[in-house]
Formats: structure tokens, C-alpha cells, sequence
């Protein structure tokens, strides 16, 4: 399904393209968000489209957050569990990324494109008949990803911003917590899923929660990414 539904869009686009209309949607894309958002949508698992477009891939309103927190903290130190087009946005708004992926395929296509402030680490999940941490993703079962969610502690410091959009989202949480910076901040992306707003409601009030909501690029549907701080004191 997901194959196919890429293909109609690519097709489309090339087609919209040939008429000229997606021309005139990327002119107007830098000052417009419903135009990037609409030449996102055939740029869809296109990473060299969606770098051009200059975007993650999270709710817009989330992203103008975080480069806005990112604008005032020059040097920035970035962590983040699935890499992509969001790994090259970061890179440019940062000083250093530290990205993990878990899919070779992907990490090999992606590393070619990648700054020289970006370190990737493929850290593939482990098949066995009992993870000790699993992925509710479907295909996942009998992989253990302990491995991937543990390689943030192979870097050592705070971190001013984590990312949590890959595998094991649930335990990735539970780390970054503890190696964020006192005024950083965590992009957990896709709360839309009720098993990570509830990840997030088990850690109680020790986090500051803001949800967006809305138009995130190359989907034609909201989305929901969570945007979540350390809690000060009561």
C-alpha cells in the first residue's frame, strides 16, 4: 500500500510538473507553508526533494518551534533516534548531530548526503524470541532493539534538543530524559498513536507538554508531534 500510494504521488508530480504547476507551488514554497506543504506531498520518502524543501518531517508548527528555540542556541548538541531529512535540517541549525538509525539501507542511502557535523550510527535491532525491548511496529516482532535505544549513552553529555522518531519510541524516552540538557528540549514525534501519549503520561509531572497538531510535510493528513521539557520546580 505504501509503495503504491508513493508511485500515484510520484506520477502525479511528475505530471503537475510537465503542466507547470508545481513550478509556480515552489516559487511560492519559501514564503508559503500550504505551498511547501503541497510540493511536499510528491517529494513523499524522497529525502533529496525534501532537503531542498528545507524541512523535517513533523508537524509545521512544531518545526517552527524548534528552529526558533535552535536560533538561540548557537553550537546546539542534537541527539536523535531515526535519521532523515530531519538529520539535514538539524545539521544546519545546530553545532553537532548525533543521529542513530536502525535501517542499513536507509543509513547507507543517507550518509552520502550528510555534513560534516552529523555523526550516524547504525545500530540494526538483534532478532531473538524475547526482546527485552521490542517495536510495537508491525514486522517488528522478534527484534530487539536494547542495543538502539542505548547508544545515546555511547555519547557523553547533555543534550539541547533529542529526537525520538525511529523504532522503540517508548524506551528511547525513558533514556532521553536523563541526558537532556535542564532547558532542553525533546521532538517526540507522531503522539497521534496512543501508546506514546501514554509513554508520556507514565513520566507524570516531570515533563512539560505542548502537542501540535496539524500539517506536517509530505502527508495529507495531521499529525500530532509532542514537544516536551523538563518541569521546573513546583
Amino acid at each position: 500500500m505504501k509503495r503504491a500510494y508513493t508511485c500515484v504521488l510520484r506520477g502525479l508530480g511528475g505530471l503537475l510538473r510537465s503542466l507547470g504547476v508545481l513550478a509556480r507551488l515552489e516559487r511560492r514554497a519559501p514564503r508559503s507553508r500550504v505551498a511547501t506543504w503541497a510540493v511536499s506531498l510528491f517529494a513523499i520518502y524522497d529525502i533529496d526533494e525534501l532537503a531542498r524543501l528545507d524541512v523535517p518531517w513533523w508537524t509545521f508548527d512544531s518545526i517552527d518551534h524548534v528552529a526558533d528555540f535552535l536560533a538561540g542556541r548557537p553550537g546546539a548538541r542534537v541527539f536523535e533516534w531515526g535519521s532523515g531529512a530531519s538529520t539535514l535540517w538539524l545539521a544546519s541549525r545546530s553545532g553537532s548531530v548525533h543521529s542513530v538509525e536502525h535501517d542499513a539501507g536507509w543509513a547507507e542511502a543517507l550518509r552520502p548526503r550528510l555534513p560534516a557535523n552529523v555523526d550516524l550510527t547504525l545500530v540494526p535491532p538483534t532478532a531473538t524470541p524475547a526482546p527485552a525491548i521490542g517495536s510495537a511496529k508491525p514486522g517488528h516482532a522478534g527484534l530487539d532493539f536494547s542495543t538502539y535505544v542505548a547508544a545515546i549513552d555511547e555519547t557523553h553529555g547533555l543534550f539541547d534538543v533529542v529526537v525520538i522518531d525511529g523504532r522503540a519510541r517508548e524506551a528511547c524516552l525513558e533514556r532521553a530524559v536523563g541526558r537532556l540538557a535542564p532547558d532542553g528540549l525533546i521532538v517526540f514525534d507522531n503522539v497521534d498513536r496512543q501508546r506514546y501519549r501514554d509513554a508520556i503520561g507514565a513520566l507524570g509531572g516531570r515533563l512539560d507538554v505542548i502537542t501540535t497538531r496539524g500539517l506536517t510535510p509530505a502527508l495529507p493528513y495531521p499529525t500530532r508531534t509532542a514537544l516536551l521539557r523538563l518541569a521546573g520546580p513546583a
